[in-house]
């Protein structure tokens, strides 16, 4: 039976496991390893405090004399002359925002940045907007937003009320461990072990259908599930792959992402569902983008800072127009 519990603070097993714990909490503090969302699945935390080097990004080469007329989405943001983009602003390398400059950086910035060069707007014009993950639709719905990019996961429910192009990622659910962890490379090893994920979330459900001799540690944030692992309360955090490997870049000496995804997770942009045109076209971008390069440099200037290398891109899933 699954053991959903809060655990207490866990005293140190020796003088060295003291002076561990007292070094990864330094760790945290140095790197500003804080909130995160589950991306499609979790909770809202808060934004860290640094992004990738602006200096490294790459440039996109802005598509001129573009024209998308049956689009009323590409028209409205063509006649105000920026896009509108709706984006998370406290994944590590995903999508986060600087505090102190109000910059957003990341994968899925990189993407936004892209699909606005390839429809012929300034990337460097898009107006960003934070938008937590359970008012995605609405935003869209509501013409708050002319797209979105978030770890934002295409399933047959989301599509009756919003368009998806893409994927332009597939992410899993994966394990976050501590770099000195040589005894779980899956969850197949998570008997008996403390595992922490949002409450509530896909991830959690899973291990907790899935594999229940695991003692599952339910917290609102992964930002408190990180500092757990870090100070040995749990052993091991849970969520899409994306994700932890953002959490994994912010502290390569102490944390690692272990073993094979083990759930399909496809990230997509999230558009009117009415707006064929512009899903199309953003479709069409996506694979130029691929096959040019820019997807792989995008990923090596974000997530890849991790030392993940870049995966091969998903397919497009042109599904009809309904």
């Amino acid at each position: 039976m699954v053991r959903t519990t809060r655990v207490p603070a866990a005293q140190p097993r020796s003088a060295a496991r003291a002076r561990s714990v007292a070094r990864v909490l330094l760790t945290v503090l140095l790197v500003g390893l804080i909130g995160l969302t589950a991306g499609g699945c979790g909770k809202e935390g808060s934004p860290p405090g640094k992004g990738p080097a602006a200096d490294r990004l790459p440039h996109y080469e802005i598509a001129q004399g573009f024209r998308l007329p049956d689009s009323p989405t590409w028209n409205r943001a063509k006649k105000r002359g920026y896009f509108v983009v709706g984006v998370k602003e406290d994944q590590p390398y995903l999508g986060q925002r600087d505090p102190a400059t109000g910059v957003y950086s990341g994968f899925d910035i990189e993407i936004a940045r892209m699909m606005s060069a390839s429809l012929g707007l300034d990337p460097q014009k898009i107006r960003f907007r934070t938008i937590a993950s359970a008012n995605r639709e609405t935003a869209l719905q509501n013409g708050q937003i002319d797209y979105y990019v978030g770890t934002y996961t295409i399933n047959d429910n989301r599509k009756k009320l919003v368009g998806f192009a893409g994927p332009y990622y597939m992410a899993g659910q994966s394990l976050l461990v501590r770099r000195d962890e040589n005894d779980i490379h899956g969850p197949e090893d998570l008997a008996g072990r403390r595992v922490c994920s949002a409450a509530g979330s896909t991830p959690y459900q899973r291990i907790k259908s899935e594999y229940p001799k695991a003692v599952l540690v339910a917290y609102d944030t992964y930002s408190v599930c990180v500092d757990n692992l870090l100070t040995y309360q749990v052993d091991a955090v849970t969520t899409d792959d994306a994700i932890l490997i953002g959490y994994a870049a912010k502290a390569p000496d102490e944390l690692k992402v272990v073993g094979r995804p083990f759930s399909k997770e496809p990230y997509g942009i999230g558009v009117p569902r009415d707006d064929n045109a512009l899903r199309f076209a953003m479709d069409d971008a996506l694979e130029a983008r691929e096959k040019n390069g820019d997807w792989k440099r995008a990923y090596e200037a974000t997530l890849g800072l991790s030392g993940v290398p870049a995966p091969q891109p998903p397919p497009i899933d042109r599904y009809p127009a309904s």
